[in-house]
């Protein structure tokens, strides 16, 4: 992740869902003020963007520890 030529760089970032469910492949982007969230089967549809903070905290919640 990070930048490329002053362009949030999109990574993959795997499968997103719960109890079995699976809502596809995601993309993340990050720059140091934000970070972004994206469908990787539509990357021309909507974004999430999240404080760093915020999703630090997702991240930890959505893996359990």
């Amino acid at each position: 992740m990070g930048q490329e030529g002053g362009r949030a760089a999109w990574a993959f970032g795997g499968q997103v869902g719960g109890q079995g469910v699976s809502y596809g492949p995601v993309e993340v982007a990050t720059t140091p003020a934000t970070v972004h969230v994206r469908d990787s089967k539509h990357t021309a549809g909507p974004r999430l963007a999240v404080a760093p903070a915020a999703w630090a905290d997702f991240v930890t919640y959505a893996s359990g520890s």
